[in-house]
């Protein structure tokens, strides 16, 4: 029997410890913004990783959540370390278990926060637990990055994440798989920005010619900023929201438009930041601005992170899975470590459905198997 099949055997034996283990983090609310609520979880995370012989790191962060980082041996110690990337914050506010608390209902374990993603807390505890319990170390030093601002951006612990990754052969990222259970292999990057626009009130019946209509001029650049979207390349703009004006008889000073920007490229990104940088009015005597930039760039697929999926999917194997890769509209820290070179390979969380919607949930049968791929795949490679 392979290391593969040891694993999930021994697994499939602790799925009910697994749940209540999930249980207990679902059970603790941790919103993004919450600070006390978030330490108190690190607490609980770091305990929990100190047991497994972890060497604990906290990394205090005034402005929200501290972060967990947690230090495993590897059989050799000369090797550059794997990082493990997860979060625990959630968008859930305080009080949500009251109307969804934690169910397990039809093979599936809803709650919030249990598949975006506590349950890939879960999944990293068990699978270090069970190598440790098999008397198997991990091939190279772990360590396990748990941050708790991921929800909003990462603002906190990005520095970390990329520094921590600097030095790491490669990085694992524990946010969920795509829906059919492929890893990611690549992610669009984000970018938030603002064009303000500002004209001259006046009377819209009395003297319409002494005002300057910012919102006409907004309607000018929104098709410009439409116009910039080149789906062939994967680069969508969305104006997702805009305001101005005061009431219906006064020609409006200002207004603003908020767009969402999502690149599959840097060369996209930087061809999206100069674009913003060039918009010029076209009513004469408007003043125009924009803020904004790329919070998360482009996780591009390498060769490099190709080969660690390849490797990772022969791997899957060993354990009954056959791993495909693809890549989403939507970011993580992957983004981060994958920008500046480091082999990252994403999705390796639990599989389920739902992130940020009622309905949000994990496969109780897949936990074991996605378990002892991650503890296969840290005892491997």
């Amino acid at each position: 029997m392979n290391l593969g099949q040891i694993l999930l055997g021994a697994l499939r034996e602790q799925r009910g410890a697994m749940l209540v283990e999930l249980a207990a983090l679902v059970g603790h609310e941790s919103p993004s913004r919450d600070k006390h609520a978030l330490d108190g979880l690190a607490d609980s995370i770091a305990g929990r990783f100190g047991t497994l012989g972890g060497q604990i790191i906290r990394h205090v962060n005034p402005a929200g959540g501290d972060h967990i980082e947690a230090r495993f041996e590897g059989a050799d110690p000369r090797l550059a370390p794997s990082l493990v990337l997860a979060h625990f914050d959630t968008v859930w506010p305080t009080g949500t278990l009251a109307r969804m608390p934690f169910r397990v209902e039809d093979g599936k374990a809803y709650g919030p926060g249990t598949y975006d993603m506590k349950a890939s807390l879960v999944l990293l505890e068990f699978a270090l637990k069970t190598l440790r319990d098999l008397g198997r170390a991990p091939a190279r030093p772990v360590v396990a990055l748990l941050t708790s601002d991921e929800e909003i951006g990462s603002a906190s612990s990005r520095p970390l994440i990329e520094e921590r990754a600097r030095s790491a052969a490669h990085v694992l990222v524990l946010e969920p798989p795509l829906a059919d259970g492929r890893l990611k292999t690549g992610r669009k990057g984000v970018g938030k920005f603002v064009v303000t626009i500002r004209g001259l009130a006046a009377h819209a019946g009395v003297e319409p010619e002494k005002g300057i209509n910012a919102i006409q001029e907004l309607a000018h650049q929104v098709l410009l900023l439409h116009g910039l979207a080149d789906l062939e390349r994967g680069t969508t703009v969305n104006v997702g929201v805009v305001a101005g004006g005061t009431v219906s008889n006064v020609v409006p000073a200002e207004a603003t438009a908020r767009v969402d920007v999502r690149v599959k490229t840097l060369d996209e990104a930087d061809r999206i930041v100069r674009a913003f940088g060039s918009l010029e009015p076209l009513v004469q005597g408007i003043r125009l601005s924009v803020d904004g930039e790329f919070d998360r760039p482009p996780m591009e697929r390498t060769q490099r992170s190709h080969e660690l999926f390849e490797r990772v999917r022969e791997i899957g194997r060993t354990v009954g899975l056959e791993l495909g890769e693809g890549s989403t509209g939507g970011a993580s820290d992957a983004n981060f470590t994958a920008a500046i070179g480091v082999p990252t390979l994403d999705g390796l969380g639990a599989q389920g459905a739902g992130a940020h919607a009622d309905y949000e949930h994990v496969l109780i049968d897949a936990l074991p198997e996605r378990a002892a791929l991650l503890a296969a795949v840290l005892a491997s490679i």
